[in-house]
This record gives structure tokens, sequence and C-alpha cells, in this order.
């Protein structure tokens, strides 16, 4: 609605507006409308908004992307797409959205909730057909912008991040630093007289990899058909509602634009829920009104114009009037700041010879995969770009066959559907952290949380594939969130400032304080809505003292470089010595373990089976991974919607592990990090489907090679070391109570031996106490002991000490405790005995 539906009104009501264009072609002689004169041999020089073009990025909606992602296949398509721009001379810079935005929040709530929709809408149709869904419920896999941003480093495309407003930058980049073109998808750009207007959805690359087509917006047309002077843009984009002033506080004002005898009218209230007009219907609207006014410089009177009507926060909305208005003014001039002003000429063609392009691609050949000119790819349709939100008040538009548009109740969207809350005071970051932290989010090379962690204390969260009606697997927030908790005490040095207490408090002869530190995280999962953030404690670590992140990030020495290692292993719980053998776990499959080993330790229900490890660990190995080719040919029978919802969840925790390695100083170096060595979504359900649901053993999931057999035995052992991993007893023919596969193992009260029956009860006895007794040991402390009894008659045999080790949970430990002492008896097999 409002201004986001400019963009399609444009496609459905101005054909003439819209171009199909060949960008080689354009690179080759002028824009269409006379583009800026370039030196001969110059390059087409095109910004690209990341956030509107992920898709095509990806490759398209083909349709296992429900898996978990084909990075490989991404991979291919990328560059195949570098080739094409480097052979058509066509440079590209890509702009991701890292900035918070606060003030897109409530939008960015709204789509959190259509998405949490769609993901129930997936489950379902998953479990009830078995078949991936429809590509108009497209919801981006796990991690997938930022493992565009790596393969677009890889193949040396520019990328930028954008830090406060992406909207605003996306403008300011793109017209000061000389670029020919913008390539986007969104209202805001085409009402803030960019010169010239690609579009992202087209946007294609042909088969052969020669041809790199879109379609240009021609914007003068637009004003044309609209009959609207561009000057009166500002204002007419502030009036269709926008980020600043919502439809919904303008809905008054559009309703009388309309006026009483419109066919819509008595669909103004109905059933009690006052309702927005179409988007279509609103713009003509909007455009009349702006293209009379006799004067469009006297905001004050335009604000009490339309607000008259009001009946509700006139004032604030006068307010918001006017600083949409300044808000796209700004937009409109060549204007508010540029942080990346003078840094971006030529930048990519200097780094992008023909013989180093050549040999890289022919090294990735050769190392990943078959890259192809031949390889399919589909397009895509701007219609099929967005799942649609039905709405009963839409049924009344059937009579009106010029109304294809669907009518919102404004009581589904409030005006501020978010609430904030305050959080402690964050604790001071070192200038020169800060400063560093600034230039690599510019740059694209750091996780865009990371910025806004230091600075502001917020990280927002997408929604993920996950089953909201199923308790066996937990969501990839909950499940993920000690990791962030424990990046959020390497952010913020926690570990010094607690040894800085502790002295403190040592030479004043008290008990140290310690001030809290928390981030606030947006996220949408189970049982939680995106409405409100919550509060989540920044964690030290407890087995050692992690360095600063000064040292972290900027320190030379050698010990510097394993304190780096130390601390991403211990955000993600695998500080194991095997996890470091390159015998053992090789270095690029290093995330894989890790995330692999965190998702093993989650207490309650288990959330890895012992198949399903083997069947993650077989296809990190299969050489199918990098034959993008082959696995598009691979059919999935009846696709399995636990299996989806671990690849996603495997990928959350690919996305936590990559923030926790540059938030420690990049241990692991990118190359390795990336999902297209270890993971492949499609070939993850193939051999889960083979090791669940047609029990095939080991050697089968390696395709009959006996050494990726023994790679899986060695990595899989590597990654339960120190865990207590077994598989859950085999069920009983016979009904009996259920006992959680990650609980304690022991009986109900009604179960329990009891001490004093005889051995005529029926029962067997279990074998008592060995005379030596026995011990509890938690994280390898000793916390409980007991005495042995004197061996009686009949209980000759070897003394045998008792020993049980617990692992104890680090963020509640007092609650662990509790519950491991209640687990004594199970854990050991010996009945306690009262002392006479």
């Amino acid at each position: 609605m409002g201004v986001q539906g400019f963009q399609e009104y444009i496609e459905k009501h101005c054909p003439t507006a819209v171009v199909p264009v060949e960008l080689q072609k354009l690179a080759r002689g002028s824009l269409v409308g006379g583009g800026r004169q370039r030196p001969p041999q110059s390059p087409l020089r095109l910004l690209v908004d990341a956030e509107n073009c992920l898709h095509r990025l990806y490759g398209g909606f083909y349709t296992d992307w429900v898996s978990g992602g084909q990075w490989n296949h991404m991979l291919g398509y990328l560059a195949a797409l570098a080739k094409a721009c480097f052979n058509g001379n066509i440079e590209l810079l890509v702009c991701f959205n890292g900035a918070m935005e606060k003030g897109r929040l409530h939008e960015w709530v709204k789509r959190q909730v259509n998405e949490r929709q769609t993901a129930q809408q997936i489950v379902s149709h998953i479990q009830n057909k078995g078949t991936p869904p429809p590509k108009v419920w497209f919801l981006p896999p796990v991690c997938m912008v930022h493992c565009i941003r790596l393969a677009l480093l890889r193949f040396h495309i520019g990328v930028v991040q954008s830090i406060e407003d992406h909207h605003l930058e996306v403008i300011s980049l793109c017209r000061e630093n000389g670029f020919h073109g913008l390539v986007a998808y969104d209202s805001d750009y085409a009402l803030c007289n960019i010169p010239y207007y690609f579009s992202a959805h087209a946007l294609k690359l042909s088969r052969n990899g020669k041809s790199l087509t879109t379609s240009q917006y021609l914007m003068h047309e637009v004003a044309k058909q609209l009959d609207l002077n561009p000057n009166r843009f500002v204002i007419f984009a502030s009036l269709l509602g926008n980020h600043i002033l919502p439809d919904e506080d303008l809905a008054a004002f559009h309703w009388s634009l309309l006026g009483p005898e419109h066919p819509l009218a008595s669909l103004k209230v109905r059933a009690h829920q006052l309702v927005l007009p179409p988007c279509d219907v609103v713009i003509k609207a909007v455009a009349d009104y702006v293209r009379n006014m006799t004067d469009f410089s006297d905001l004050e009177a335009i604000a009490n114009d339309i607000f008259r009507h009001s009946q509700s926060r006139t004032d604030d909305k006068v307010v918001r009037f006017k600083k949409a208005v300044e808000y796209y003014s700004a937009a409109s001039k060549s204007q508010h700041f540029s942080p990346y002003q003078g840094k971006f000429t030529h930048l990519t063609f200097s780094l992008y010879r023909q013989s180093t392009v050549e040999n890289h691609f022919k090294s990735v050949k050769q190392r990943y995969l078959n890259f192809s000119n031949e390889n399919p790819d589909s397009p895509l349709l701007p219609s099929q770009a967005n799942p649609t939100v039905t709405s009963p008040v839409a049924q009344g538009l059937e009579v009106i066959g010029h109304l294809n548009a669907q009518i919102p109740s404004l009581l589904s969207m409030p005006t501020r559907n978010h609430m904030d809350i305050t959080t402690p005071p964050l604790p001071m970051v070192a200038p020169e952290v800060l400063r560093v932290a600034q230039h690599r989010h510019k740059k694209g090379l750091m996780y865009p949380y990371i910025y806004h962690i230091l600075t502001k204390g917020e990280i927002k969260l997408s929604v993920t594939i996950e089953d909201e009606a199923n308790q066996e697997l937990p969501s990839a927030v909950q499940l993920f969130r000690p990791i962030r908790q424990h990046v959020y005490g390497v952010l913020f040095s926690l570990a010094e400032a607690k040894k800085k207490a502790e002295r403190l408090a040592m030479r004043r002869n008290r008990l140290p304080e310690y001030s809290p530190v928390a981030v606030k995280e947006w996220a949408a999962y189970k049982g939680k809505s995106p409405h409100t953030p919550e509060l989540v404690e920044a964690l030290p670590f407890r087995e050692w003292t992690c360095p600063n992140l000064k040292k972290l990030w900027l320190g030379k020495a050698v010990e510097d470089k394993n304190g780096r290692m130390r601390a991403f292993l211990a955000c993600m719980r695998s500080d194991a010595p095997a996890m470091l053998n390159p015998a053992c776990v090789p270095t690029h499959l290093l995330v894989l373990c890790c995330v692999l080993r965190f998702m093993l330790q989650w207490p309650g229900v288990r959330v890895l089976r012992g198949k399903e490890l083997d069947a993650f660990l077989a296809q990190a190995l299969s050489p199918k991974l990098y034959e993008p080719e082959q696995l598009q040919e691979l059919k999935i029978d009846n696709l399995d919607p636990r299996g989806v919802q671990l690849a996603a969840l495997f990928m959350s925790g690919v996305d936590m592990a990559l923030l926790a390695n540059d938030v420690c100083g990049q241990p692991i170096p990118w190359e390795h990090c990336c999902p297209w060595m270890y993971f492949d979504g499609k070939l993850l359900q193939s051999k889960l489907i083979r090791a669940i649901r047609d029990k095939a053993p080991l050697i089968d999931l390696c395709d009959g090679q006996v050494d990726q057999v023994n790679k899986v035995k060695k990595m899989r052992q590597s990654i339960l070391e120190g865990l207590n991993f077994s598989p859950p007893p085999p069920p009983h023919p016979h009904a009996m109570p259920f006992y959680p596969p990650g609980g304690a193992f022991y009986p109900p009260p009604h179960m329990m031996p009891l001490q004093g029956r005889s051995r005529s009860m029926g029962m067997p006895r279990l074998p008592s106490m060995s005379s030596q007794g026995g011990k509890l040991e938690i994280a390898g402390t000793v916390v409980g002991q007991w005495a042995g009894i004197r061996r009686g008659r009949g209980r000759g045999g070897f003394p045998i000490q008792v020993v049980s080790s617990v692992v104890c949970n680090e963020e509640q430990p007092d609650a662990a405790l509790d519950t491991l002492m209640k687990c004594l008896i199970p854990v050991t097999n010996y009945p306690l005995r009262k002392r006479l």
C-alpha cells in the first residue's frame, strides 16, 4: 500500500514507461532517453540495491530453495553473471542493507508477520503433499544475504553496506559517485528522480550467459501518464503513505478524495472495520489533488487541509507529514551525506583483469564445480515476486472489474505496531575498535549485526521455516541464543570488565559489582511475536578470560591469533582438541562440525539423531556437492518436513557461526567459512531420506566410498568428543511412559525400585553400591560424595568406584545442579540407602 504500491502501479498502468533493455547494448551505446556521455572503452557503471535483488542474485525461484539453499548453484550463477558483466564492459557495485533503520521498524514487523504466516503455509504444504511449495511463497533461505555477499567478494564484484538509512545512502551513492544507473525495485527510488532506473525483478541472464536483460523505467513517461510535474513528486510521495506517515494515518484523507459518490464509498466501513482504498485508486486521487494545488510550498496549509477529517493525534500527524516532505526532498536532491564518496570510481575493474578472471574461473572449476554457460536460468515474473495476503473485504470487489487490488483491514495494520523497551547503558567501546567496525561494515567485510550491537545494542533476526505446532525441534532463535550471548560478551569485553570489577572490590574490601549488559533482539518465533524485543544478557566465558576486543581485532602476536580461535570455539561450545586437528576435521569443514556439535548440546529434546548427524557429514564429503548440474537432476520423492526444518536450523547455526567468526577477529579465513564448501540443501534431503526412511547404512550414504566412511567416522568422533551422546532406547512393544530423549533417564516414582522389597516380589534387585562408594562430578569438579557399605554375604567381587560426570549448563548452573542431583540415582545405577 501507499508508496510501496507505486512500483506495481507503474508496471500495470504505465506500459509505455517500462522498456525492455539489454545491458550489453547499453554498455556499447547510450541509455534509453539519452544517456550520460561516457569516454570510449569506459565501462557502464551500475549500482545494484541487493535488498531488492536477492532472489535474482541467488539464481531465481527454482523449486529447491526450500531444502535449505543450493549454494553451489548460486555460486555458478554469480560466476556466469560476473563473466557476462566483464565481457560486456559492465561494472557492478552491489549495496547491501546494513542499516538498523528504527524508523522503518514497523514495516519490518509487518513483513515478519507475513513471512511467519508464509512459513506455516510452507510447512503445511510439505506435510500434506511432500513437494516443494510454489514460488509465490518464496522465503529467502537462511543466511542467503551473507552467502551472496561472500560470493560477490570471491568474484571481485564491488560490495558495500549501508549504515544508517539504506535508501538515502543508495541514492547518494548513485548520484555522487558517477554511476550511470540504479538497478532496484522500490517505489522510493522511482519517486526520488533517479536519472536511470532499472528493474531488479526483471534482471535476467540468458542460458548461454551472453545476454543480461532487464527493464528500464522512464519516469518522464510516468509523470506524463499521471499528468503531474516531477517537481511535485515530493508532496505526492508524502501523501501516498510511507514509513514516516503511514497510509493508515492518511485513510480519512484518501477517502475524502474519493467522495461519497465513488463506487467504493460503501466499502469505507464494513463490519465495523475501517478499510483502506485500493492502491491504484489512491495513487490517481492523490495525483489529482497534488496537481490542483496552488501553492505546494505552504506545508502548514497543506497539512491543515489533509488532516481536517482526522479525529486523533492531529498534531503528531502534521509533524510527521512535514518530516516526510523533508525526507523526500533530501532524497530528490544531491544530498544529505555520502559515506562512500570518491571511493568507488572504477573500483571493480581495477581488480578485474582479463587474465585474472580467466584463471580464477579455471581454478573455481577445478576445485569446486563445473561452471557452464548452458546453466538454465528460470525467468522471474514480477507478479510472482511477493506473496499476497487475502482479505475478507476484497471479496466485495468482484463486481468492480477495474479494481484488482485487495483492501486490507485497517485494524490489522496499526500505525505503530511495535513497542520498544529501555535497556541498560552500553559499555564504552574503544574508538579505534569503532573505526575498524565502521570501515569493515561499509566495505561489506563484516556482518552488519556487529556495528549495530556495538553502537545501538540491537539486532533483528528474520523468520525461518519452522513448524510452530511441532515441539520436537526448538526455534532457531532459542537454539542459538547462547552463541549470541557469548558474542555480546566478546564485543563488550565483559571478561576484562569483570576482572577490573573484582580487583576494585578487593582493594575496597567489598563484593564486586557487575554492570549488566543486555542487547535487544527483535525476532518472531514459536510463541513470540515480532512486535516487542527481548532483552538478552551478554555473558562472558566461564572457563577462561577472553582477550578484549581490541586485542582480538588488532593484535598481531601469536597469542592473539590463538586467542581468536579459542574465543570462536568457546562461543560455539566446541573447544575440544580434536576440532583443531586437520586429520580429524578438515579446515573447510570446521564451521560445519562446530554447528553440529552445538546443536547436539541443546538441553531437553534431542535436536539431531545419530542417522541425521551422519547424513550431514556424508553430504559435506560427497563429490556431488560441487556438481550443481547433477544435483539439479536429482529427484526427491516425498520431501520430509523434519528434514526441511533441520536444514533451516543448521543454516541458522552457520549464520551465527559466521557472526562469531567475525566478532572474534576472523580466526577462520572467510574462504573456509562459505557454506558452498560443506552444504547443499537438496543433497542433504536426499541423504536424510536414505538414512531415515530407507534405513541405509553409512557405506551407502557415502556412495560406497570407504575413504569417505572413514572421514565421516573421524569427524563424528571429533564432534561427539566429551559429549554424552547416545541413541535413545528402542520403543517398548507395550505401552510405557515416554522419557525425553535428551533428558535424564530415570523412571517415574511409581516405577522406582523399592529398597525394602524382598527378592520374592518379582523385581530383581539392582546391584548395591560398592564398598568404596562414589562421587558426582559436574564440569570436572567434585560436588558430592557418598560412602560405601560393608560387603555382606553373597556380595563378593571387586570393589568398583562409581564416578558420575555430567555436563553443566553454564547459563543456568543452579537449575542444572538441582536437576542433576535428582538424576544421581539413574546416572550411577545404584540405589542410595539410609544409614542405620
